[in-house]
């Protein structure tokens, strides 16, 4: 017995020393680049083959998120979302928070759980919408643009948001083809501790309203699933 522990604790250890040498190989600086009227340009060009006008039209978006097990109705231009995960549901006011509910099934709930639940549901909100709409949020308040000139020659539109949603502060380095429509971003965030992970936007559909949204993503050998995705 002894013998197996000692060998379970030196694999262990070493599992933990493999992650964190490859953390340190796959980990990349914050990139530097040139703001202004280039990145604006740039920036705007994204929108342009993305039909943002298509998505600020749009009133109603829905989705799944983390294998289904968050639903989400989202109507923009209310500023109002219902949240349904387990036998919970949010209706989460975005404009004024403290008009927001709490129910468990049909029982509307008060006090400390509510407030936990709504602070959840707001928490899920900001993090599973971002990789619904991301890519028309590069020019939302207290965001900043940088053209970035990468390594194989071709251009990158870094946005960093310094204010709202859960981490401001997070950068994002959006990858697109030569017509300006994203195809991935590499990610500099808090609640990730290796700077420039690759995530691709992929499955895009064409919503009832117009709007380009995507329906999958790659992140390593993990596949986010957006459920069946709607905008009208």
């Amino acid at each position: 017995m002894k013998k197996f522990l000692k060998l379970l604790g030196f694999l262990v250890v070493g599992g933990i020393l493999f992650l964190v040498i490859a953390g340190f190989a796959l980990h990349k600086s914050l990139p530097e680049g040139e703001s202004g009227p280039t990145a604006d340009a740039m920036a705007k060009k994204m929108l342009t083959a993305l039909n943002v006008e298509a998505y600020r039209n749009t009133r109603f978006l829905e989705w799944s998120f983390r294998d289904g097990a968050y639903q989400y109705k989202w109507d923009r231009w209310q500023s109002k979302v219902d949240i349904s995960w387990k036998d919970f549901t949010v209706k989460l006011n975005l404009k004024h928070p403290e008009k927001s509910l709490a129910m468990r099934q049909k029982e509307v709930l008060t006090g400390e759980k509510a407030e936990q639940l709504i602070a959840k549901a707001l928490k899920s909100f900001n993090n599973d919408s971002f990789w619904l709409v991301a890519h028309y949020k590069v020019f939302d308040s207290g965001t900043s643009r940088t053209l970035v000139t990468m390594e194989n020659g071709q251009k990158g539109l870094l946005v960093t948001y310094m204010e709202g949603g859960t981490t401001p502060g997070d950068s994002y380095l959006w990858l697109m083809n030569d017509k300006g429509f994203p195809k991935a971003y590499q990610m500099w965030v808090d609640i990730i501790p290796i700077g420039g992970l690759e995530a691709s936007w992929d499955d895009w559909t064409t919503t009832e309203s117009g709007a380009f949204l995507p329906t999958t993503h790659r992140l390593g050998p993990m596949t986010i699933d957006m459920g069946s995705v709607r905008g009208y």
